[in-house]
């Protein structure tokens, strides 16, 4: 009997983690604002959940070097489980923010999680490096596909009111449903065969490629701090304040949202093996800021989504890509430990925006979260192409 490759068991559990990202990115601040909290409050607790992304991400960095990939994916799991049960139990702010801190709980709706760097590091060492770019696109595009699947499946606590739950009761359930996503993942995780990190003499997080991953970290860093200004649910947020979209309608959206990013993944693999994968990152996302910028000015909602879709469908691009030109520039041995490095700083960065976009949410300043996104966004890609055109990966040599 052909034994099931382990890269199935890994998409699988980033289609589940995904879809329960998707809907808890557009419900948390419809629950925390039933909840009686102000959009400041929201932006805080956005803002404690990247945080405490970013310090877990950095810690499993330094465990994946050393320890098996699969016990630390399925401790992650175990995270996400409790996460979803402390939200459907939990009321008070500060024991919410606490949990936020300390869980899985992801404003997002993306690929800012403990679980990236040791999927990306169980994935890379199963390609060949041709492959490896479009192997990363497919598994964004699995992400992507769950995660806007789940945007849509945000509507469900409004289509349970006909049947005496209210809004509020089923925006818990959707937390215990997310809870039961952790356990599903974990039973694929527990599939994976056990193989530790491979390790080359003491066992150092980042040897020869240190320099390198410093200098993209830097440069993803202020990505995700624009980013963090429009996270998932701080973009709900405005839509609901800016143009008083109905909890139903922006799960349609960000259905849609989510499906156009998909449906860019295996783009970006096809354009990246034409032009080179830092090409594809610059020249698909500075477009995608110009959209979120015109977003924020439009004066009418039907036009605010037609810019938006067009961000979506452009500015995930880099996603795979990015993904790919980490674990390509780098040596096998440092694999874990770059993609944490490069995602730690991404998070506490996307840590910091959040509470600022809440802030000028709440001084009806409603279009600066997002033209200050687009303008960082922009300064990146630049400087993205400049320090980085000439560092090519080998397939690209």
């Amino acid at each position: 009997m052909q034994r099931i490759h382990p890269t199935i068991f890994l998409f699988a559990a980033r289609a589940l983690r995904d879809f329960g990202d998707g809907f808890v990115a557009v419900l948390l601040p419809v629950y925390l604002l039933a909840l009686g909290f102000t959009p400041l409050q929201v932006g805080v607790i956005a803002t404690a959940s990247l945080l405490g992304s970013a310090l877990l991400t950095i810690y499993v960095g330094f465990l994946g070097a050393r320890h098996d990939h699969r016990q630390l994916l399925l401790a992650g799991a175990g995270l996400m489980i409790a996460t979803g049960v402390a939200f459907a139990v939990v009321d008070d702010y500060a024991l919410l923010l606490v949990v936020a801190l300390a869980g899985t709980i992801n404003p997002s709706a993306g690929s800012v999680s403990v679980f990236v760097p040791l999927e990306h590091a169980v994935l890379t060492r199963e390609v060949t490096e041709r492959e490896r770019t479009r192997m990363f696109a497919r598994y964004s595009l699995v992400g992507a596909f769950a995660g806007a699947t789940g945007g849509l499946a945000s509507v469900i606590p409004d289509l349970l009111a006909p049947a005496g739950l209210d809004r509020l009761a089923g925006i818990k359930a959707m937390f215990v449903l997310y809870a039961l996503l952790g356990l599903l993942g974990g039973s694929l995780y527990a599939c994976i065969p056990h193989r530790p990190a491979p390790v080359a003499g003491p066992p150092a997080a980042l040897g020869p490629s240190r320099h390198i991953v410093f200098k993209l970290a830097a440069l993803f860093s202020l990505d995700a701090f624009a980013g963090g200004f429009v996270v998932q649910s701080l973009l709900a947020l405005w839509l609901f304040d800016r143009f008083d979209l109905s909890l139903s309608q922006a799960g349609v959206f960000f259905f849609w949202s989510g499906a156009l990013s998909a449906f860019s993944f295996p783009v970006a693999a096809r354009l990246s093996r034409r032009i080179g994968l830092i090409n594809t990152m610059v020249f698909t996302h500075i477009p995608s800021s110009i959209a979120l910028m015109l977003a924020a000015l439009a004066p009418t909602l039907p036009m605010a989504l037609v810019f938006l879709l067009i961000r979506a469908a452009l500015s995930q691009m880099d996603v795979p890509t990015r993904s790919s030109y980490v674990m390509a520039v780098v040596t096998e041995a440092e694999r874990a430990a770059a993609a944490s490095f490069t995602s730690v700083p991404r998070s506490l960065a996307a840590s910091v925006s959040p509470v600022l976009a809440g802030a000028l949410f709440a001084a009806s300043f409603r279009a600066w979260p997002l033209l200050i996104c687009g303008a960082l966004k922009i300064l990146y890609d630049l400087l993205l192409l400049m320090q980085f055109r000439r560092l090519k990966p080998p397939e690209e040599r």
